[in-house]
């Protein structure tokens, strides 16, 4: 059976007016900020893209609007795709950034969520640009697509498999019985936790321009700033505090808050991973700060305490976020955070990585296969939350894991022709998978990825949607039996 091309055409050109409409907040920026260069820059892609949106929506009439699970892949792909080629007009159009490789990585790091940069002076931006520059991560944090689903339906289109492959969780629970009321209320939520972070941070004392950038970065766990010393700049605890704080929040998974909402606050309180996860994040953040103590790195266990704390929070939850130059800590301080990143998030969350419920999954197999050896007759289930795992979700996180080693190797490989050291080329890989931006060595926090050639970024940037899509959303295409129309 052959793909059904004008329901995919049909939602290309609904996210074309959405991503139109995305730039227009820029747009009035440039105005009020009279950045009179700028503004041709983004009505050359917002005039083209709202056209050829409409004239597609209006005119597109697919004859069945049903979607399989393979489209449904189809679409995230190229969806994020898209996506990052039209991020890429403004910077190309204004000359900030005139290498398209270079503009596709920028555009490419924002929508994905993994804040990497390869600007060196974010500061001399037009203000209008940064906003645009970080708004792309706010788009990308909660799934462009996820947006588009809640308006589907006005299409007479269902997203079911486009919200399966967008956000390929192990276990993924609905929210409500239908999938765009369970997309409305994920953006519901989503942008409570923004509005409240530009207040907590405005309560601080930050410009509202500068509180807005840091509530992008935050809610997203994106991580670009607008400073080219990140929160080094603000020098504040206050500040640091609440980036930590938020970056945990959204790190959760989003359905157990819908818990709360409905007074089910055991079943939030008892969740596994959950608990793993500030298992996890406690356990980091006293190692590093003993390590950063003990070393002397700082004076203070305090002051170990404060920059151990939220590096292990902003690598955790995958923000990218930093307070200090961590490059230059202790080698076993660094490592935790390597592992940290390696990690992630909890699943469902706007937060990437390999995400916790399959850290744990992962552990109960390998116990599983340890008891199985002294007890070769023993029936033991897989359990998580006092529930089976079903086995083709075992057989899936397996799979993850394989995929997982396989790409990081090859990756590794690939990138060693840049001829940079170890822990820069195997730091920028899994950045970038990972979706977390910030790396060690060369691409560290007084670094950036301004360093590799074009054909490494076009690479690297292929790595960071991979890793937003969890690995087989993009994977599965390069699959000829994908490509079979009797499928």
């Amino acid at each position: 059976m052959s793909l059904n091309t004008k329901a995919i055409l049909r939602i290309l050109c609904a996210l074309m007016i959405i991503l139109g409409v995305a730039m227009i907040p820029s747009v009035g920026l440039a105005v009020y900020y009279k950045e009179q260069s700028t503004i041709p820059a983004f009505l050359a892609a917002i005039i083209p893209l709202m056209a050829a949106g409409i004239w597609g929506v209006i005119k597109v009439r697919p004859e069945s609007n049903k979607l399989r699970t393979r489209e449904g892949f189809l679409i995230v792909s190229l969806t994020w795709i898209f996506a990052s080629l039209v991020g890429t007009v403004p910077y190309l159009v204004t000359g900030i950034l005139p290498s398209f490789a270079d503009a596709f990585f920028e555009s490419t790091a924002g929508f994905t969520t993994t804040g990497a940069t390869i600007i060196a002076d974010v500061e001399i931006l037009p203000r209008s640009i940064l906003f645009w520059r970080s708004f792309t991560q706010w788009l990308g944090g909660m799934g462009i697509l996820v947006f588009a689903i809640s308006i589907l339906p006005r299409l007479g289109i269902s997203g079911v498999h486009i919200l399966k492959a967008e956000t390929s969780a192990p276990m993924m629970k609905k929210m409500a019985s239908r999938v765009a009321d369970s997309a409305k209320i994920l953006y519901i939520m989503y942008i409570i936790f923004t509005l409240a972070a530009i207040v907590l941070y405005r309560a601080g004392g930050m410009g509202f321009f500068d509180s807005a950038i840091a509530s992008f970065a935050n809610v997203a766990t994106g991580g670009l700033s607008n400073y080219n010393d990140g929160l080094m700049h603000f020098g504040s605890v206050y500040v640091e505090v609440i980036s930590a704080v938020f970056a945990v929040l959204v790190a959760i998974n989003f359905s157990l808050y819908h818990n709360l909402t409905r007074g089910q606050i055991r079943e939030f309180l008892k969740d596994q991973e959950l608990r793993t996860f500030f298992f996890i994040l406690i356990a980091a953040i006293l190692i590093i700060s003993v390590d950063l103590w003990m070393t002397q790195t700082y004076s203070t266990f305090e002051e170990s305490l404060r920059y151990g704390g939220f590096q292990a929070a902003s690598f955790l939850t995958t923000t990218g976020h930093f307070s200090t130059d961590f490059g230059a800590w202790p080698a076993f301080s660094q490592m935790i955070l390597f592992v940290l990143m390696l990690i992630g998030a909890c699943s469902s969350s706007t937060g990437c990585g390999i995400k916790v419920i399959r850290v744990i999954i992962l552990f109960k197999i390998i116990r599983k296969s340890f008891y199985k050896m002294i007890h070769p007759r023993a029936i033991r289930p897989t359990k998580l939350n006092g529930r089976v795992v079903p086995q083709d979700v075992i057989t899936n996180i397996a799979s993850y894991f394989y995929l997982y080693i396989s790409i990081v190797v090859l990756s590794i490989f690939i990138i060693s022709f840049e001829n940079f050291d170890l822990l820069t080329t195997v730091s920028s890989v899994v950045a970038c998978l990972n979706n977390i931006g910030t790396g060690f060595g060369l691409v560290g926090p007084t670094g950036n990825f301004s360093i590799f050639s074009d054909f490494s970024k076009f690479y690297l940037s292929f790595l960071m949607i991979v890793g937003r899509l969890e690995l087989f959303t993009v994977i599965l295409l390069f699959f000829p039996g994908f490509w079979n129309p009797d499928k």
